[in-house]
């Protein structure tokens, strides 16, 4: 293949869809309430790379053009995957979202919460809405997941003492479970077949799990001004992610406890560049990278059970750019 392509390639093809959506999710989100207007305005405004959208409007072009059903779709796992943001800021105290101030940082915790909560209840509000048996079990345990994703987070957080597979399994659900939901959706809304929907929900697996050690890598060698959020941001709140788990693993001098130690106590300016010098040297970022190479591999096998089309290609070009972003 190619460059990767750029989100603007993706959204300049869906233009249409997207505009669809957007309209659908501020016509969801209207209420009679100013403060939750003027918060959700905020959120619409900055809601970021609409990557979910985006890849469940994809998904159903393997079948032809979008639905209707498709689109609200859309609008509920952007619900989702906003209202998960929102409380995450909240938990993880963040004041940056996408190089905007968070919702927190404006209007303090308790309106975050119940925005959050606001974004959960229309995106419940507008699953029922579809009165579809099958899109209700996928969401539900989809809204599990993620959930049971964030607690050990949290969990692992605390203790600092997580292993790959633990990692592994943290992502699948936090990241991977609703961009896999995405793909599985799209086919379900397009009356596709028990094995294109399960190769769909596989592909989405695997492009989520790519996708979020991408992000892990770039947390550690992305420029904060690119990337739309502190470098080592996961680092300062005490987040282990591959890279670390890697380098720490590999260390045979036990270099990994000091590390540790280092963002137990809190990582300091000081200390950003021995932890990046540390996990580079130990060949933490470049594992990692092998890791996300081979999901991309996994999730492009996936996509072999859709005949070659114009749509499958646009997928195969969005795995690239998923797993090879600058931010």
């Amino acid at each position: 293949m190619s460059d990767s392509p750029t989100l603007e390639f993706f959204k300049d093809a869906l233009a249409r869809d997207l505009d669809e959506v957007d309209k659908a999710m501020r016509n969801t989100l209207s209420s009679n309430v100013m403060l939750v207007d003027k918060v959700v305005r905020y959120i619409v405004k900055n809601k970021g790379k609409s990557l979910r959208p985006i890849l469940t409007l994809l998904s159903a072009r393997l079948f032809g053009d979008p639905s209707d059903q498709v689109v609200k779709l859309a609008v509920i796992v952007e619900l989702l995957h906003t209202a998960t943001l929102v409380h995450d800021d909240v938990v993880d105290d963040a004041k940056i979202r996408r190089g905007f101030f968070s919702v927190n940082a404006i209007w303090k915790n308790k309106v975050t919460v119940l925005v959050g909560d606001y974004l959960l209840a229309k995106a419940l509000i507008e699953m029922l809405r579809l009165r579809d048996f099958t899109v209700l079990d996928i969401l539900g345990n989809t809204a599990q997941r993620m959930s049971r994703g964030e607690l050990l987070q949290i969990s692992k957080v605390r203790k600092l003492d997580i292993t790959e597979d633990i990692y592994f399994d943290m992502i699948s659900d936090k990241t991977a479970a609703l961009l896999s939901a995405c793909c599985e959706l799209a086919v379900v809304a397009s009356a596709g077949n028990e094995d294109q929907r399960r190769a769909m929900r596989n592909f989405g697996e695997k492009l989520g799990l790519a996708f979020q050690i991408r992000d892990d890598v770039l947390d550690f060698e992305g420029r904060g001004g690119i990337i739309g959020k502190p470098v080592m941001g996961d680092v300062k709140e005490r987040k282990i992610t591959l890279p670390l788990i890697h380098a720490i693993r590999s260390d045979q001098s036990g270099g990994g406890k000091r590390i540790l130690k280092l963002i137990e106590r809190g990582v300091k300016a000081r200390d950003q560049e021995t932890i990046q010098e540390y996990v580079r040297n130990h060949g933490g970022i470049a594992y990692a990278k092998d890791c996300a190479a081979q999901l991309e591999r996994e999730a492009m096998a996936e996509l072999h059970h859709f005949d070659p089309s114009p749509a499958r290609l646009m997928m195969e070009q969005f795995v690239q750019f998923a797993t090879s972003r600058k931010k």
